[in-house]
């Protein structure tokens, strides 16, 4: 597995693997287009996150956009989920020491296991009423 920083011409990989992500989550409404992701992630995401992926044979199996306290997206190829690409990508941020916050989805029952592993607690709960999808989620906390 390599991790390296994104690159701006890889907008449309990485919309695409969001979207497909997002379409496992049976509970959720399809809100977006592909296209749509992608031109989300090449004019938002790569321009305000620092954002990496990870490669595994030569192919993008996952991102994730961060800033200095948020970890805003961390997503995998539904086809490479549980292969490491996640968990290396997750380690590489929280390397850096600094508190992280994130969202995620209270039915996301894979992510929250995944988060909660990995030492994050559940800090706020709400109806979703905040979120574009009107699903409810749950903020967690990450402190060295």
């Amino acid at each position: 597995m390599i991790l390296r920083p994104a690159m701006f011409e890889e907008a449309p990989t990485l919309g695409a693997i969001h979207i497909q992500a997002m379409r496992t989550l049976a509970f959720l409404p399809q809100l977006h287009t592909v296209d749509e992701a992608i031109t989300w992630m090449g004019h938002q995401v790569l321009l305000k996150d620092r954002v990496w992926v990870a490669e595994a044979d030569g192919a993008i199996a996952g991102y994730i956009a961060f800033t200095e306290a948020w970890i805003n997206q961390l997503y995998v190829d539904p086809g490479r989920q549980g292969q490491g690409a996640g968990n290396a990508l997750l380690a590489h941020v929280l390397a850096a020491g600094s508190p992280k916050q994130l969202w995620t989805f209270q039915q996301n029952d894979r992510a929250r296991r995944f988060y909660e592993a990995r030492g994050f607690r559940a800090v706020e709960f709400t109806d979703g009423e905040g979120n574009e999808e009107r699903t409810p989620d749950v903020r967690y906390l990450w402190e060295p």
